[in-house]
C-alpha cells in the first residue's frame, strides 16, 4: 500500500477530488490541513524541491493577501516562502507526497503520476 501525504483544504472542490482519488487506489493516506497545521519553511522547501519550481508557481496570485502584500513585485524566493509560512491561503492546493515525489492536483488526475 502506498503511503501517501496530502496538503488538503478540505473546502477546495480540487482537494476533496483529489483526496477521494487517493482514497480509490486504497492508499495509506496522511492528512495535512495546512490551514489548521501551516507548513514549515524546510516544508515548503522540500515541496518546491520534489516539485522542480519556483515559490511563485506554488503561490495562489489571485489570491487577495497576495495582491494586499505585494507579492507580484517580490524577487526574493525567501520572502515569498516566508509570506507562505505567513499566509498559508497562498499555497497551492492539494499538493501530494508519495515515493519521495510530489504532484499538485489540479486537476486531480495529476497525482497519479507519482503513486
Amino acid at each position: 500500500m502506498t503511503q501517501v501525504t496530502i496538503i488538503h483544504n478540505p473546502r477546495c472542490s480540487k482537494s476533496r477530488q483529489t483526496l477521494a482519488l487517493l482514497e480509490e487506489k486504497a492508499c495509506d493516506i496522511q492528512i495535512i490541513e495546512y490551514l489548521k497545521t501551516p507548513l514549515t519553511k524546510l516544508e515548503i522547501n522540500g515541496i518546491l524541491e520534489k516539485l522542480a519550481i519556483t515559490p511563485r508557481e506554488l503561490m495562489r496570485t489571485k489570491e487577495d493577501e497576495y495582491k494586499q502584500q505585494g507579492l507580484a513585485d517580490v524577487l526574493d524566493d525567501e520572502v515569498l516562502i516566508q509570506a507562505m509560512v505567513d499566509t498559508p491561503k497562498l499555497i497551492e492546493r492539494p499538493i501530494v507526497l508519495a515515493n519521495d515525489k510530489a504532484a499538485i492536483g489540479r486537476p486531480p488526475e495529476n497525482v497519479l503520476t507519482i503513486l
